[in-house]
């Protein structure tokens, strides 16, 4: 299995609850087709540098997941054919960039600990 890491943009008229629901659909996509979910993040709502679909913001999140090839292509039809999502991409993580990730998500996490400890004084 490959890693990946794919970022969409849903249109920005979704409510919490919608995008939420948008996420967890494509995350038990990959799962039921064999894949595993190594890290998902919430970038939030964020301007588009240009117009798409004349909407000048969007939600943006990341999955990072390790996968067969062959998932890629249906994954990204899935994107196709939802209405909510306006741009996506996807791409393989060579072992350089597995191990940036890496140290990206275990850098944030220990950010968010700091943080915590520092609200708990």
């Amino acid at each position: 299995m490959k890693q990946y890491e794919t970022v969409f943009i849903a249109t920005p008229v979704l409510s919490e609850a919608q995008m939420k629901e948008a996420v967890a659909k494509y995350v038990d996509y990959i799962t039921r087709k064999g894949g595993e979910v190594v890290y998902e993040e919430d970038w939030g709502l964020r301007q588009l540098a240009y117009p798409i679909q004349h909407k000048t913001s969007g939600f943006y999140h990341l999955i990072e997941f390790k996968a067969d090839p062959t998932l890629i292509a249906s994954l990204e039809t899935q994107y196709h054919r939802d209405e909510r999502i306006i741009r996506f991409l996807t791409v393989a993580l060579d072992k350089d960039a597995a191990a940036y990730a890496e140290k990206r998500r275990a850098n944030k996490q220990a950010k968010a600990a700091a943080q915590a400890a520092e609200a708990q004084k």
